[in-house]
């Protein structure tokens, strides 16, 4: 089984050294990918941002895998096949940071809604680590063997982004690998580095629920078969479900994210949709929140007499099983990790949390794939201080308004990656 190694004094005053010389060009880069977020599956601009520069380094890079990924690699010799992926997407927020590179974009979804889009979840602060550690690798080829393979991955946040790219053939670009490493910023201080053993998010899934009724004026509500109404009420019961049917001591949250329906004040709509989110640790768990909201649908939908061939819709939009690192590789890479940044800064016991992920499906055709996460600090030190001594956990949370990464985050960042996968590879 690989392992992950700790680096020698030497190698770690490298990277610092070489990370901190191009510590401007990076937070350039990161102003810029905040300033022009784009929606999953929209990432033209990002993609492009990575495939760039991994040429510039000698990766062979493939893009439009799972219509916007990039997949790059490069070889040193012979040793382990070490995966890093970094997601690419922005969130349908609007920015209240006040920054000065701060987002003011819009734009259009194929539904014709208009929504802002900014980086709330600091996607961008993991592109700009993913091209900062690729340039540590290049520049200290001598020091290490064997092979890396970087991933730009789209559409994380509507967690589809990783399936669709190997579904789309990701393992004909890229040579197996032994490993699989993922980084997401945390609203810890600057400095603390997570990597804990075990379960640590929640599955989850996408549902659209629509429900299709007879359409008519406001009027004369008794000749029609109202889907708002039929909404409505399945709203209501879907809010008893985890009560009702889940076992107090597992995990569980149905959560109601949208209601669309109608126009107008005095038209009842023939369609009425409800946008679905579901947690969960357990399958059984799963299918129990499942089959629950289809019971529901239907049920709702046959009181108010709807025809067979007008029952509600259920569409699976997308989703991911629970984030499980592995414990054995969580720990050497903690170990590793502690020898760069002191154990004052590597959190190993972070409890599990209900948030969701995608990278580990990533893994496709090879399911024991050793996989690990790490989740790095870029709240600055004393805004985080603030927060606590006023009683708050975290000064902001992810798709928070005010999410803000830190620019001392981004070098910082970039050396735990760089860290982290050269504690993987062979040290020459």
């Amino acid at each position: 089984m690989i392992t992950s190694t700790s680096l020698p004094p030497d190698l770690i005053a490298r990277v610092d050294e070489i990370v901190d010389a191009d510590s401007e060009r990076l937070v350039d880069l990161f102003k810029t990918i905040h300033r022009n977020p784009e929606l999953g599956f929209m990432e033209i601009q990002t993609s492009r941002q990575i495939e760039k520069a991994l040429q510039n380094l000698g990766f062979d890079v493939t893009k439009g895998i799972g219509k916007t990924g990039i997949a790059a690699t490069l070889r040193n010799g012979g040793g382990p096949v070490v995966m890093y992926r970094a997601d690419m997407d922005a969130n349908a927020v609007q920015e209240e940071t006040g920054l000065d590179y701060a987002s003011d974009v819009r734009v259009t979804r194929d539904d014709g809604t208009e929504v802002p889009v900014a980086h709330m979840c600091g996607h961008d602060a993991h592109v700009t680590w993913l091209i900062g550690m690729a340039n540590v690798l290049v520049a200290l080829k001598d020091r290490w063997s064997g092979t890396v393979v970087l991933i730009g991955q789209p559409a994380e946040e509507p967690i589809t982004g990783a399936k669709a790219m190997v579904d789309d053939g990701l393992y004909n670009f890229i040579p197996a690998p032994d490993v699989l490493i993922g980084m997401h910023t945390n609203p810890d201080p600057v400095g603390a580095v997570t990597s804990s053993p075990g379960p640590r998010m929640a599955g989850t899934d996408q549902i659209d629920v629509r429900f299709r009724g007879v359409g008519g004026h406001g009027s004369m509500p008794q000749k029609t078969k109202d889907p708002v109404r039929m909404a409505a009420l399945a709203v209501v019961e879907f809010g008893s479900v985890v009560q009702a049917s889940i076992d107090p001591s597992k995990t569980a949250v149905l959560t109601v994210g949208s209601i669309q329906a109608g126009a107008d004040n005095n038209v009842i709509p023939s369609e009425a949709l409800i946008k679905l989110n579901i947690r969960w640790y357990d399958p059984e768990v799963r299918e129990t929140l499942l089959s629950a909201i289809a019971s529901i649908s239907e049920s709702v939908a046959r009181t108010f007499g709807v025809a067979d061939d007008l029952l509600p819709e259920i569409t699976m939009k997308g989703g991911s099983s629970p984030l499980i690192t592995s414990p054995e590789l969580a720990a050497g890479m903690a170990e590793s990790l502690t020898s760069a940044i002191g154990a004052d800064n590597v959190i190993t016991d972070l409890p599990p949390v209900i948030s969701s992920e995608d990278v580990q499906e990533l893994k496709g055709p090879h399911p024991d794939m050793p996989f690990n996460y790490l989740m790095v600090g870029v709240a600055d030190r004393e805004v985080w201080q603030a927060a606590r001594d006023r009683g708050d956990e975290v000064p902001f949370t992810q798709h928070n308004p005010n999410y803000v990464v830190d620019l001392e985050a981004i070098g910082y960042g970039t050396k735990i990656a760089a860290y982290a996968v050269l504690g993987l590879l062979d040290q020459a």
